[in-house]
Formats: C-alpha cells, sequence, structure tokens
C-alpha cells in the first residue's frame, strides 16, 4: 500500500492524525468551483488552520478535502503533515487498461489520496451512473486501499423510516459488487470490505439555502449508523452528513451524526475554522485555539472574482 503523502512531501509539522474512537469526520468536497491556483491557495490557508488545531492535533476529528483532479498532487503535498488527508471525486471502475479519460484508485493512492467519492447525485443526474456503476467504483476504491465517501440519499421529501430504508437498500447495493469479489482478501458476502464513510445526503437538501432539519438528519445517521454496525466486514465505517451543511450543524446534531461533509459553505476557510471549533465543543473543550490562518499570497476574498474563478457568490453554488 502507498503512503499516505507523496514521496519527498514534507512532514516536518506532522501531527497526530490518528482519530479517537468518538472522532468526528469533517470532510470537503470543493467540487469545480475553484481554479487551480485558487485551490492551492485555499488549501494552504486549510493547512495553517489544521495544523494546530486541537481538533486535528489531538485526534478529535478526521478530516479531508476532495479537490479538482489537476489539483491532487500538489495539494497532498500542501497538506502533508496538516493532519487533512486528501481523496478524489471520483475513480475509475477498473484499476488499468484503455480506458481514456479515466483515472485509476491504484494511481490515485500512489499519489497519496486516502479517499475517493462515489455515487454523487450530481454524478448520477448528469453522466449517467446507475447502482451497478456506483458499485464497481465503491468496490474499485477499497481494492485500492482508498475509504470509499458513499454518497446516498432519498430524492424527495419522506418520512425518517422510508428515507433509511432508501439508504440502506443503496448502502447495500454499493457493497454488493465488492463483497461478491472478496475485497479485503475473503471471498463471499460478509467477506472483509474494507471502511466506508457513507455520507447521508438527501437529494432535495444539496444546493438548498438550509439543510434538513437536525431532528430528521439525526434520526436518519443514528438509524443507518446502527445498521452499519451489523454488517460484517466494516469496521471503523460511519455516516455523516451532507447537502448544505455548513457552521453551526454539528453543534445542532449533538453527535447524532459521525460528522459532516461540507460544500460550498466550507468555501470560506475560517467556516471551516469554526466547525472544527465546533468538534472541540463536543468533547467539552474550549473552543477558538485555533490560527485563523489569512489569506496567503496570490488568494481572493470570498465572493470575488478572481484569475481562476468564476466570480459566482459561494451561496449559490450547490453543496
Amino acid at each position: 500500500m502507498a503512503p499516505d503523502h507523496p514521496t519527498g512531501a514534507s512532514t516536518a509539522s506532522a501531527v497526530s492524525t490518528t482519530p479517537t474512537a468518538s472522532a468526528v469526520t469533517i470532510g470537503v468536497s470543493l467540487k469545480m468551483y475553484f481554479g487551480h491556483h485558487e485551490t492551492l491557495n485555499w488549501c494552504r490557508r486549510i493547512a495553517a488552520i489544521a495544523d494546530r488545531h486541537p481538533a486535528v492535533a489531538s485526534g478529535l476529528a478526521e478530516t479531508f478535502v476532495l479537490p479538482s483532479f489537476p489539483t491532487l498532487a500538489p495539494a497532498c503535498g500542501i497538506l502533508a503533515g496538516s493532519g487533512v488527508r486528501i481523496g478524489a471525486q471520483d475513480l475509475c471502475a477498473e484499476d488499468n487498461g484503455a480506458y481514456t479519460g479515466e483515472v485509476a484508485g491504484p494511481q490515485l493512492r500512489e499519489i497519496g489520496c486516502s479517499y475517493a467519492e462515489v455515487g454523487h447525485a450530481e454524478r448520477r443526474r448528469l453522466f449517467g451512473e446507475d447502482d451497478h456503476t456506483v458499485a464497481t467504483k465503491t468496490a474499485a476504491a477499497l481494492r485500492s486501499g482508498l475509504t470509499p465517501v458513499l454518497c446516498v440519499g432519498e430524492p424527495e421529501r419522506v418520512r425518517v423510516g422510508e428515507a433509511t430504508e432508501r439508504c440502506i437498500d443503496e448502502v447495500s447495493s454499493a457493497l454488493a459488487v465488492a463483497a461478491r469479489d472478496g475485497v479485503g482478501g475473503v471471498g463471499g458476502v460478509g467477506g472483509v470490505l474494507g471502511r466506508v464513510l457513507v455520507a447521508y445526503e438527501p437529494q432535495w437538501a444539496i444546493g438548498a439555502p438550509e439543510p434538513a432539519s437536525p431532528e430528521h438528519i439525526g434520526a436518519v445517521c443514528a438509524d443507518l449508523s446502527a445498521w452499519l454496525a451489523e454488517q460484517p466486514g466494516l469496521t471503523g465505517s460511519r455516516v455523516i452528513y451532507g447537502g448544505s451543511a455548513g457552521p453551526g450543524l454539528l453543534t445542532r446534531l449533538d453527535a447524532r451524526a459521525g460528522g459532516l461533509f461540507l460544500g460550498r459553505f466550507a468555501h470560506d476557510p475560517a467556516a471551516f475554522a469554526r466547525i472544527l471549533d465546533e468538534a472541540v465543543a463536543l468533547h467539552g473543550l474550549p473552543q477558538g485555539s485555533h490560527p485563523q490562518g489569512g489569506p496567503p499570497q496570490g488568494s481572493r476574498p470570498q465572493g470575488t472574482t478572481g484569475g481562476h474563478g468564476n466570480g459566482t457568490d459561494t451561496l449559490e453554488r450547490s453543496a
């Protein structure tokens, strides 16, 4: 298995990055909103915040970011030693071969990635990915030593029980190929698979002004987590919430979800810092003991137009 960071990446400021059993998971997908240089400047600011933040240094938070493909390798170098890991927003279902334009899991792992997102509603809607595609990509991620960030969620508002049932069906379907092929070394259904992050993202909440209610999120995440804990071969797996998630939600959920999967509301690094503060507070520790990580040279203020940005107000972007 390849190292977490590219060979030669600096680890001089390495911190303890092993999350505790009660740690919360905080992930960010940048989608395709930032240009190359803007993404790397954002990563520098995130590294400055995470490098000395008690939530990361003490293992109270597991953190990761998913930038666009061209920025993955340099982002791995920037974030090396900060406690923030890197992942991809997609991967090929195959490990190698004549697949023009695709990026394979072993390649991602080799450059330092630890996660791969699969099953997002936008991939299904815009690119025609179906349950079988999601299942083969989930298996590919596990096979490559990557943690799948498996997105699930109901398309319209329904009651908690129906939403949970829909999510369980999606997770079961996504893991079917990995279980059949014995990813992790054991064949057959129930074989050793690996760790999976299930991102509960109700499709109706993606890009909405507000997330689903804390009561709905908490109930679905709790039920889904209980089911996930009963499944063999998924040690360390957990359920996090995405879909217009932002500062304040982690506190309102009060540990009823395993963490947050953030989109546009983490485009401002200061918001990411505030959510780390919430993670610390959940463990009864004081908030606010972190550097804000001022913008590095060449970055631009949030919501303004830059040479590599699209000038779109982040609140209009989908989560």
